[in-house]
């Protein structure tokens, strides 16, 4: 293994933003700055795009959470039964520990958010407020597909 050459490999990190701002099928349909384009589409237009995203959106989060419950469950019954016929034995004073631990850790990071967190925020209201027929359409949208 002496004569064993490394391969080094390199890989080109691509920011996706600017990325997709170069695409030209984005700048037709959303311009440069995505926030107010869709204004330019007239409130039918806007309804439509906003309602079959939506549906979209909503029937694949409707199919993957189907799946994901039932993996959740399935994995918590198959554990349950290992647990009974003693195949496994589960120290639950630790499982509480943990759990009680992790809630601790959760409700100390969600006291303050983060800047990022309070940019994005920020970033998804101005968009809903320049775009509010194109949110209410995929708002309905998704409601729909998730009662399909």
């Amino acid at each position: 293994m002496a004569g064993k050459k490394k391969d080094a490999e390199t890989f080109d990190v691509i920011e996706l933003a600017e990325h997709v701002k170069k695409q030209r099928w984005w700048n037709k349909m959303f311009g440069d700055n995505p926030g107010p384009a869709a204004e330019k589409y007239s409130v039918a237009t806007q309804l439509a795009i906003g309602g079959v995203t939506g549906w979209c959106a909503g029937y694949l989060f409707q199919k993957v959470g189907k799946v994901a419950a039932s993996a959740v469950g399935g994995g918590f019954f198959l554990l349950q039964i290992a647990n009974h016929t003693g195949y496994i034995t589960v120290d639950w004073k630790r499982v509480e520990h943990d759990v009680n631990k992790a809630k601790k850790q959760l409700k100390l990071n969600a006291e303050k958010p983060s800047q990022e967190v309070k940019t994005k925020v920020h970033e998804v209201q101005t968009f809903v407020k320049k775009n509010f027929v194109l949110t209410g359409g995929f708002v309905g949208g998704f409601l729909l597909g998730l009662a399909s």
